[in-house]
């Protein structure tokens, strides 16, 4: 097994995350975040001590359960997205997982629409697995969300680099725009699609 397959194996799935992904399967449409990529996430909230995250693009719950096995207890995961059924399939994940159902909060809705209505410096953690084009506006809106020393994580992060989506479309080059923002500590991580993430210094 080649040093890419060992990541993806080094700390793998288990029922409850293995039955979130099943259920991104049979619904379509969704693509679950990498076990390694998972890991990085409980690895990061963990590391921040994160008692509020907020996370763009819930899917079937697969990045919310690494998440909130990271955050430490009494906390809670704010997840959006714009589909019900994938809330639904959620939060069956988090109970699934063990998670109390006050230990998440599912906001059904446009991405662009509800974190405008989230409070300014209230997050340790901002998470988007969405649509890569969306990508700077919720780069800007995390930027107000997050308190010093909080970090954004966008998955699928090499194709803000490389300038394209899977379907050919143009994405905007994010990873320039981080990297050259002050305000930011960034780092590229080969995980799954690529994991670009920043730590927020200043105000």
């Amino acid at each position: 097994m080649g040093p890419r397959g060992y990541d993806e194996e080094y700390i793998p799935e288990d029922e409850p995350l293995l039955a979130a992904r099943s259920n991104a399967a049979e619904l379509g449409g969704t693509e679950p975040v990498s076990a390694a990529v998972g890991a990085a996430l409980r690895f990061l909230a963990c590391a921040l001590s994160a008692r509020a995250v907020v996370e763009v693009g819930t899917g079937c719950g697969s990045s919310g359960i690494w998440l909130l096995r990271g955050m430490r207890p009494g906390s809670t995961l704010t997840s959006v997205d714009i589909e019900p059924e994938y809330q639904r399939m959620a939060r069956k994940a988090f109970g699934q997982a063990g998670f109390a159902a006050n230990q998440s909060r599912l906001i059904t809705g446009r991405a662009h629409d509800v974190l405008p209505r989230l409070s300014d410096g209230a997050y340790d953690m901002v998470f988007c697995d969405a649509d890569a084009r969306d990508y700077p506006d919720y780069l800007t809106a995390a930027l107000r969300l997050l308190r010093v020393g909080g970090i954004v994580a966008f998955n699928n992060g090499l194709l803000a680099g490389e300038g394209m989506a899977p379907d050919g479309a143009a994405v905007p080059d994010l990873a320039g725009q981080m990297r050259d923002d002050d305000r930011l500590v960034p780092v590229l991580l080969p995980l799954g699609g690529g994991m670009l993430a920043a730590v927020k210094r200043d105000d």
